[in-house]
């Protein structure tokens, strides 16, 4: 069976594995793919096919409209342009708000309430991946009684 799935997907041993293994590890998930607007800095993500957005009222995020949802780093690969980002942070610097050099879209960043995962924008995913999107609001002008108030946003990266 296992040469013949091989055989039919027209993969190497290693691909096939890998296949199987996602397919294992991130099941009830979904591949998304994305990237910033010029195309040089480009990702994957495993995270569900309905998503659950924040929308936080921070002086950045307000600014940058910055709507994002939350996976582990282990969901998270960066497919190509690590050279082309660059980083903005501020206040504890904690977060680290990357962007593409060249055409300044922040397709993804490190939160401050997850420094172990990664917050994705959703608007930067390609087409025909989501399902659904919930957005919930997010009192970032307040973070620190926010996060002791949010029950769930700490466990998002695990």
């Amino acid at each position: 069976r296992w040469a013949a799935f091989q055989e039919r997907h027209r993969l190497s041993s290693e691909e096939a594995a890998r296949v199987l293994l996602d397919a294992y590890e991130y099941r009830g998930l979904v591949k998304h793919s994305g990237g910033c607007h010029c195309g040089a800095v480009r990702f994957e993500v495993w995270a569900s096919a309905d998503l659950h957005v924040f929308n936080c009222n921070c002086s950045i995020c307000t600014k940058k409209q910055n709507r994002h949802f939350i996976v582990p780093a282990s969901r998270f690969k960066l497919l190509k342009g690590a050279d082309n980002l660059t980083t903005y942070t501020f206040n504890t610097h904690s977060a680290q708000h990357t962007f593409c050099k060249t055409c300044g879209v922040q397709s993804f960043y490190t939160p401050r309430s997850n420094p172990d995962g990664y917050g994705i924008a959703p608007h930067c995913l390609d087409d025909g991946t989501v399902q659904t999107v919930v957005t919930e609001d997010i009192n970032g002008k307040e973070w620190e009684k926010a996060m002791k108030e949010h029950k769930t946003i700490r466990d998002m990266s695990k």
